[in-house]
């Protein structure tokens, strides 16, 4: 079994785990905010979430360009499965306190360092060159999925198995992913070896990590295209993080579930035609193109209280997202040295991780000490303002949203005038070949 059947194999299973994750979370997530009742502290959950994964990208691209994707993924995956199981271990002997979904979400985050540069780097080491654009919607396909699943599915499992049921699903769904990953050899080049040396050991992650960052730098277009996507990522984040309090500050939590459902069937139908259609021919421009259909997104969501219109916004938005990210993932593939892959992906997360965790820390504090007080709570103060964002409460949020779908805006015309993000696809050779290497001559026995 080689080349793309093996891949299939192996996405079944983070399939499986993506599933789990995303009903666990979710169904977390409610629980948490319900206890709180405020964006700040859901805001605190969402950075808690990403800073260890920031933190320990140097040394996850390291350990995997070192050790080997297929390794890396084990390792991720076994240390998620046994986080979640004692969460619902704590849960099922009524143990469970909120601190421990902060002391879990931290460990999974520093996990999941590892688990998306090893995913991103096994996909071209299974997937011909010609089929990375299909691969990589397959895995916006399976993220859709899950992300459809979940608000469908927790409020009916919550009621007949409870939170502790859906954690343990949560558990158990990475055990799917471990076995997939032991059913199957990995092709491609063989994991680096340490190098010995006096000192070297101790600071072999930064050095690797500079080895990334130069590699980067030297390619001028990449280095755009990863500070592009930081940028984006930044409004993405405060449209993550506010989505929930704007909803519900007019509607209640099934109109919540509504909106995340079709949002979620807007990034299925986009990653099914990705994985058909294998995305754009001219990445770069589909790229720019997708990040406005985000900043319309956004602007729509933001017009009205009105469950149909932020419906309608979170179709697009998801849609257009599950695009770019594939379409991305795709770029870096193609153009990236197969043993840098792990590295320049810890470095590419790190990087556009930061902004992401900058709006994650000020979206709730602005939100609810800025936008709503200036705007009004419960009306709109400025008749000027209603005509723009509508009446009601939650239109100090809505507003602020707004503002992040001009920065989108603002950013694609940044990336459009770069000459070196414009003919990065021309002035950077791809580093896979047309048709991949039999796996027989280079298996990783793993």
């Amino acid at each position: 079994m080689t080349g793309m059947r093996t891949f299939v194999v192996v996405w079944i299973g983070q399939f499986a785990s993506m599933i789990g994750t995303n009903l666990g979370g979710f169904a977390l997530g409610v629980y948490v905010y319900q206890q709180t009742g405020s964006a700040i502290q859901l805001g605190s959950v969402f950075a808690i979430g990403l800073l260890p994964a920031i933190l320990a990208s140097p040394m996850a691209g390291s350990f995997v360009d070192r050790w080997g994707s297929k390794r890396a993924l084990l390792l991720s995956n076994t240390g998620a499965m046994a986080i979640t199981l004692t969460l619902a271990l704590l849960l099922f002997t009524d143990s469970f306190a909120i601190w421990h979904v902060y002391v879990a979400v931290a460990g999974l985050s520093l996990l999941s360092a590892f688990e998306g540069p090893a995913f991103g780097a096994l996909v071209p080491q299974l997937a011909p060159k010609n089929h990375l654009g299909r691969a990589n919607g397959m895995r916006m396909f399976a993220l859709a999925v899950s992300e459809l699943l979940a608000p469908v599915s927790a409020g009916f499992l919550l009621l007949v198995i409870g939170i502790e049921g859906i954690v343990l699903i949560d558990g158990l769904s990475f055990g799917l992913a471990l076995i997939t990953l032991l059913a199957v050899r990995v092709p491609g080049p063989r994991p680096r070896q340490p190098q010995e040396g006096p000192g070297e050991k101790a600071d072999e992650a930064r050095v690797e990590f500079r080895a990334a960052w130069r590699y980067v730098t030297a390619r001028r277009g990449l280095l755009a295209l990863m500070i592009f996507f930081g940028a984006v990522n930044f409004s993405a984040g405060f449209v993550d993080l506010l989505l929930t309090p704007l909803v519900l500050s007019f509607a209640s939590s099934d109109a919540l579930g509504l909106v995340l459902t079709i949002g979620g069937l807007g990034m299925l139908a986009s990653s099914a035609l990705v994985s058909v259609w294998g995305g754009p021919k001219r990445r770069v421009r589909g790229l720019l193109g997708l990040s406005l259909v985000l900043a319309a997104a956004t602007v729509i969501g933001s017009l009205r209280p009105n469950v149909a219109m932020i419906a309608v916004a979170a179709f697009l938005f998801m849609g257009a997202l599950a695009a770019f990210l594939s379409t991305n993932q795709s770029i870096w593939q193609a153009k990236v040295e197969p043993g840098m892959l792990g590295r320049v992906g810890a470095l590419q997360n790190m990087v556009i991780s930061i902004p992401q965790l900058i709006a994650y820390c000020t979206a709730g504090v602005l939100a609810e000490r800025v936008f709503e007080p200036l705007v009004g709570r419960d009306a709109v103060a400025s008749p000027g303002l209603t005509v723009l964002i509508g009446d009601g409460p939650g239109r100090g949020i809505a507003l602020l949203i707004m503002i992040t779908g001009g920065l989108i805006v603002l950013s694609v015309t940044a990336a459009a005038l770069h000459p070196r993000l414009r003919h990065l696809e021309n002035e950077l050779p791809d580093q896979i070949p047309d048709e991949q290497i039999s796996p027989s001559s280079l298996s990783e026995k793993v």
